[in-house]
């Protein structure tokens, strides 16, 4: 795969376009704290929010959206209905969905919680690695929101849930890893990006956006749910180090990263993309 790493960066480019073009809707059940934040990078990226996390709402507009994301930050009981309903409606209308496991392992409601949704199959499991490894049954999580362990401590449980479990798992962290399944009866695919800023870590809702971001591009990518999570991380963190250079700190960077994404050109894609890609064989 040594000149699959130019071609990623090169898809990625593709697929941002193909993002501001039609604009996906994106119905995003998540948390209280993030909703507002969700919502300006999702129209910043070109994409359109809908938080309809209301049960009775939630599944059929599961079958209208382009792509859903369910985040499990906040879960309190009526969210908790909606994520379910919403979950099995995508999964039945065909519409890709992203689950984002906020700080689960420790904590019983929003545990039990991801794993009901995580046997529903999403496309994109994204989360720290802490997260990643609670839900998949290999560690019993981080400090709340907060990993504890690094992106390739997670590596083995995430290519073992690849293509099986789930499309393909993200996992966030100084170098992300992005894990999916090859061809059949072969190696799986593992893409590691290099960008990003400690100040995502520093403004609330630096990662729960990230999952709407790759939620958007799940419906511009066909059902590669790989190149869906390698697209939407790029994105996201090549904006974010942009950002970062012109900021003074956390006040300053979060405006900036709107208009660094809002701004962010294909050219900016691939000059800026650190992208290394491998086979998990």
């Amino acid at each position: 795969m040594e000149n699959a790493a130019p071609a990623r960066a090169a898809h990625t480019a593709e697929l941002l376009e193909a993002v501001r073009a039609r604009s996906p809707l994106v119905q995003c059940i998540t948390n209280t704290v993030v909703q507002n934040v969700t919502a300006n990078v999702l129209l910043a990226l070109g994409a359109s929010a809908a938080m309809v996390d209301v049960p009775t709402e939630a599944g059929p507009f599961a079958g209208i959206a382009d792509a859903l994301l369910v985040n499990t930050g906040t879960p309190h009981a009526e969210p908790r209905a909606a994520s379910v309903e919403a979950a099995r409606a995508a999964t039945t209308a065909g519409t890709p969905w992203v689950l984002d496991p906020v700080a689960v392992g420790s904590l019983p409601v929003r545990t039990a919680l991801a794993r009901e949704l995580l046997a529903l199959r999403p496309t994109v499991l994204r989360g720290n690695a802490s997260e990643v490894l609670a839900l998949l049954g290999t560690s019993a999580g981080g400090r709340g929101v907060d990993s504890t362990a690094g992106t390739e401590d997670a590596r083995g449980s995430a290519v073992a849930a690849a293509g099986r479990t789930v499309g393909a798992v993200a996992v966030s962290g100084p170098v992300d890893l992005v894990v999916g399944p090859g061809a059949p009866g072969g190696p799986g695919t593992l893409v590691r990006v290099g960008n990003g800023t400690d100040l995502l870590t520093r403004i609330t809702g630096g990662g729960c956006a990230l999952g709407a971001v790759i939620a958007a591009f799940t419906a511009v990518t066909d059902g590669d749910a790989v190149a869906a999570a390698v697209a939407g991380t790029t994105v996201h963190t090549v904006a974010a180090e942009l950002a970062a250079r012109d900021a003074a700190g956390p006040g300053t960077f979060q405006p900036l990263f709107l208009d660094r994404l809002a701004a962010l050109t294909p050219e900016d894609v691939v000059r800026h993309a650190r992208v290394t890609e491998e086979s998990t064989a």
